[in-house]
């Protein structure tokens, strides 16, 4: 599902854009949820507790405009695609300074808003698999391979990546656990810690080492279930 998020002072334009997007989602049988806004401070305010996958911003509107609001949104959301609508092309040169996705001229053709959200559906299928992560900062985005294991930490997680940052999400725990519970690639091998086997160098019947070194108990509970997790899915990229 895709989480669509439609910012235009002009209810008009706000009416016609939300429903070309649910002829989109109907003709390539693509779920999506839109949220609608009138400003740039309510679309603000609402993607900081429900982050938005596509953004479309009007670029004028009073008092507080979309560039503003873009710029704004990038120092915390690096990664939600923005398509800018304007009835002028004049903006297009300082979109690319808040890495927008693209940009529609007013009044916006199904054609071409079709063309777009095929766009970002081709991007968003030949993406890696990721988390996004809400941090104290903001929302980031972090790919699986690029992780060694998450630590619950009261209640906090730390995720440890292998180029030896840490990331901190302000999510607990059992969020995460219950997320990537059913994923082949990730094990609960310790009450407090989700590993990625992939990322795994070695282990034995009671802790693990990762790639870059780091050693991770392995609960005498999940020791056995631990080594099937791991063979079968080493079995399965090997084959």
């Amino acid at each position: 599902m895709f989480n669509i998020s439609v910012c235009d002072d002009s209810p008009i334009f706000l009416q016609i854009t939300t429903e070309f997007i649910h002829k989109w989602s109907k003709e390539r049988n693509i779920p999506v949820m839109i949220s609608t806004f009138e400003n740039g401070d309510e679309l603000l305010s609402h993607h900081r507790e429900e982050p938005a996958d596509i953004i479309f911003l009007d670029i004028i509107m009073p008092m507080f405009n979309g560039m503003e609001a873009a710029k704004i949104l990038r120092k915390t959301d690096r990664d939600a695609k923005i398509i800018f609508l304007t009835s002028s092309p004049e903006f297009a040169l300082e979109s690319y300074e808040v890495k927008a996705e693209n940009y529609l001229l007013k009044p916006i053709s199904y054609d071409r808003l079709q063309s777009v959200l095929d766009d970002c559906l081709t991007e968003f299928q030949n993406e890696p698999e990721h988390l996004i992560l809400k941090t104290s900062y903001g929302y980031q985005k972090l790919y699986f391979h690029e992780i060694e294991y998450a630590e619950a930490q009261n209640k906090r997680v730390t995720f440890r990546l292998i180029t030896g940052q840490t990331v901190e999400s302000v999510a607990p725990f059992y969020f995460f656990e219950k997320q990537l519970s059913g994923h082949p690639a990730f094990f609960k091998c310790h009450r407090s810690y989700l590993v990625y086997l992939p990322n795994v160098d070695h282990f034995n019947t009671t802790e693990l080492l990762t790639k870059s070194g780091h050693c991770i108990p392995i609960a005498r509970s999940y020791s056995k279930t631990f080594k099937e997790a791991y063979f079968a899915l080493m079995f399965q990229e090997t084959f």
